[in-house]
């Protein structure tokens, strides 16, 4: 049987068709096209947000340094805004030349020929890995500070980085001329020292302007813009010298400068004059901006999303219209400096004799706790303690004598050479601080906010954060409430005898004790015995209440103590109570807003204060009355006096133990105002009442400031000749003869007449009338 053949494999290789011109055009666009496609899809993709945040339009057409808010003041000063760094903005018109080319020469000399991207650059970097030179146009290192920060952590996210910057940058180019972006790119640089932008770069290296900038000055400051700390002419100057003339030689190599004048540039030192920059405005309250801004984004967080976006108080061009008024302001910074300037001065000749200066009766072991205590809360402290320095390096870091420390004077900044950071925190403990504020007692708005005496020094605020005990300024609640809960008249009559409740035994500060004065009396010459009688009858809830009531919401101790002013109270608490009593009974809260705009125009907030009658008119005009008492002959008449101030004023004064605070609080019809004066710490405090009473200290600030008031004071529609206003239905007598309960206050008539010799006599069992004695406003609190 036969087996049928099988087919035999061919074993000859196929030969395949050559590739034809044709394909390889296929080919060749269609990556071409892909790859463009790809191109477009990751720039379109980068836009819309799919490698991470990108800003939106409205963004770019409005960058950051244009758009902070405004503050602007009662009488239409633009005081200050609210921006993410503080800086001068320049136009195209105001930069050098010269300092345009020297950014041309070193950063993109094809500037004026690319559309944001410089396709040669790029190639060149690409191709060398970055060896021979970046690639970022001024437009993508604008569009870098601006948008998308200056910190990549890995080799992705540079990528990532670079590709928003293209992108970014083209959208730049299409909005802004060239002019205007080299502008924003030299307003927008961060030169370190506070010197953010060029004109502020000018003033803290070269203590000059822009505009003045010379060849050598200009090359400097763009040779910072490749580093800014390692070229920076005070940190490392011989680097940054190198540099800058690195800078001229592009500038010669470019034909933007002649060989010449390059030379003459290159000879010169670099001739850095550096000046100090403030963080925060100096001109105005920089305590009153922060106590704004914390008002403000309190609003602006309750507000929630609008248009899909929380309002950023730093980015959306708000205009915030104020009470505060710019003249005044400055009449109350310069009444403060006035007088803090020559009390210090006494201070320090006070303390030189103290072997625990600034101190009194602290151990040595205590006050060295406390300079210890307040190393611990600087920032240098914090900065060696995250690097877990131990405790005794860091000590004796801090009493390491040094060249240079720089110190608060009131002469100006100073810098003393061989002093430790100890040392300049011990020094700083002998400044004295001051709280100031002023308003108008009719609708609340607060017309003068002085926290502190130097924000870059001293950052807490005296006004509103700080709660110093009141001393004799709290008495007034203590007499109102006695008045308004039992109808007693300014003629009632309380004893003065020595007496104890309980533990508690109140001393009046002179020692003095007998007899019995009325309420005029007792409160012009402060008398302790009399305000603590006062409140053993009302008891102290009532007080505490009639406190709350006129707007004081910090803590008060629930005892008989806080008649002679035991509580620690803010000024803007104090000037906002005592306020209600120019304005017939009715509180008014403190306001610092009247109202916020947006950047189109539309107001966010229309603030209406808040408005509550506490005591009707006559129990608020018998404490008018009461306290012209202690301008005309109590303790307040130094106004009179001394300052020759002749106008309608209602007055307290306040002393705390050891005259470790001293407080003025000064009311005329239409403007209220309250001063703080003391040291950081308690301990430290003049030794004697002379010189440390609220009379001596806060009292003579008041007088300055009223006396710039009443020089202008058309302007601010304050006047000597201004009264306090009476109820309607008291005619001009009011003697104490007729002050019988202040329903009968209509049926008066004749002139105003004080009658003291008419005085009734109130017995009650706390009570026994001898002889009229007085006190003066110092607390002694004996248990």
């Amino acid at each position: 049987m036969s087996t049928p053949n099988k087919p035999v494999k061919s074993t000859a290789k196929k030969t395949k068709k050559p590739f034809s011109l044709r394909r390889i055009m296929v080919y060749t666009w269609g990556l071409f096209l892909i790859g463009l496609i790809c191109v477009f899809l990751l720039f379109w993709g980068t836009s819309k947000g799919l490698l991470g945040e990108m800003p939106d339009v409205a963004a770019l057409e409005n960058p950051d340094i244009y758009v902070s808010s405004e503050i602007y003041s009662s009488d239409g000063v633009l005081l200050d805004r609210f921006e993410t760094e503080k800086r001068i903005p320049v136009t195209y018109k105001d930069l050098p030349q010269h300092l345009v080319d020297a950014l041309l020469a070193r950063e993109d000399i094809r500037y004026r020929e690319h559309s944001g991207i410089d396709a040669r650059s790029t190639v060149r970097a690409v191709s060398s890995a970055g060896e021979s030179g970046g690639a970022s146009t001024i437009t993508q290192q604008l569009a870098k500070q601006l948008f998308t920060g200056n910190r990549s952590l890995n080799k992705v996210e540079r990528v990532i980085q670079k590709i928003k910057e293209w992108v970014l940058a083209v959208e730049l180019e299409k909005r802004y001329t060239k002019d205007e972006i080299v502008a924003m790119y030299f307003n927008k640089f961060d030169f370190v020292y506070n010197a953010n932008g060029i004109e502020l770069a000018s003033k803290v290296y070269f203590n000059t302007t822009t505009s003045k900038l010379t060849v050598d000055q200009s090359a400097m400051l763009v040779a910072m813009l490749k580093n800014p700390v390692r070229y920076n002419p005070l940190r490392n100057p011989n680097d940054a010298m190198h540099e800058r003339n690195v800078v001229i030689n592009q500038m010669v190599k470019y034909n933007l400068l002649d060989k010449s004048t390059a030379e003459a540039a290159k000879a010169k030192p670099l001739g850095i004059d550096k000046q100090e920059i403030n963080t925060i405005s100096e001109s105005y309250s920089a305590y009153y901006k922060q106590a704004l801004r914390r008002e403000i984004q309190t609003y602006l967080d309750s507000l929630g999303k609008q248009n899909g976006k929380k309002y950023n108080l730093y980015k959306d061009g708000l205009k915030i219209y104020v009470t505060l008024d710019s003249r005044m302001q400055k009449l109350a910074e310069d009444a403060v400096a006035k007088h803090l300037t020559t009390i210090q001065k006494t201070f320090f000749e006070e303390q030189k004799n103290n072997k625990l200066a600034p101190f009194y009766g602290v151990p040595p072991d205590k006050r060295q706790r406390i300079f210890e205590r307040a190393m611990r809360n600087t920032d240098y402290y914090k900065l060696l303690k995250a690097k877990e320095m131990p405790e005794k390096e860091i000590l004796a870091e801090f009493n390491k004598p040094r060249d240079s420390v720089k110190i608060f004077t009131w002469d100006g900044v100073k810098y003393q050479k061989n002093m430790s950071l100890m040392d300049s925190i011990k020094y700083h403990k002998h400044i004295l601080q001051s709280g100031m504020m002023a308003m108008d007692p009719k609708d609340g708005t607060i017309k003068v906010w002085v926290g502190g005496i130097n924000w870059d020094y001293f950052k807490f605020d005296h006004v509103k954060q700080a709660r110093r005990q009141v001393g004799s300024t709290f008495k007034p609640f203590v007499f109102v409430t006695a008045i308004n809960q039992m109808n007693y008249t300014p003629c009632h009559t309380v004893s003065n005898e020595y007496f104890k409740v309980g533990n508690w035994a109140p001393k009046n500060a002179n020692g003095k004790y007998g007899g019995s004065q009325d309420l005029r009396t007792a409160l012009a010459f402060s008398t302790n015995i009399v305000a603590a009688r006062l409140i053993v009858q009302t008891g102290v809830e009532p007080v505490v209440q009639l406190a709350r009531e006129l707007g004081v919401e910090s803590p008060i101790p629930n005892d008989y103590t806080i008649s002679l002013g035991s509580a620690d109270l803010t000024v803007y608490e104090m000037v906002g109570a005592m306020s209600a009593f120019a304005n017939h009974g009715i509180y008014i809260k403190p306001e610092l807003i009247v109202k916020i705009e947006d950047k189109t125009g539309r107001v966010i907030k229309d603030f209406r204060p808040e408005a509550r009658e506490v005591v009707n008119e006559y129990v608020a005009y018998a404490m008018i009355d009461l306290m012209k008492g202690v301008t005309d002959r109590g303790s307040g008449s130094w106004v009179r006096s001394k300052y020759g101030i002749t106008s309608e004023i209602a007055s307290k004064t306040g002393t705390t133990n050891d005259q470790s605070d001293g407080w003025f609080i000064g009311m005329t019809p239409n403007l209220v105002t309250g001063v703080w004066v003391g040291a950081e710490d308690r301990f430290a405090h003049f030794q004697g009442i002379a010189r440390g009473q609220g009379a001596a200290t806060a009292l003579p600030i008041w007088s300055y400031f009223m006396q710039g008031v009443y020089k202008n004071g058309k302007q601010y529609g304050i006047s000597l000749d201004d009264k306090f206003e009476k109820p309607s239905d008291i005619d001009q007598k009011w003697d104490c003869s007729s002050l019988t309960g202040f329903h009968t206050y209509g049926s008066m008539g004749g002139t105003f007449d004080y009658d003291y010799s008419g005085a009734t006599e109130y017995v009650d069992p706390l009570q026994n009338v001898n002889n009229n004695s007085g006190g003066n406003d110092s607390i002694n609190f004996n248990q």
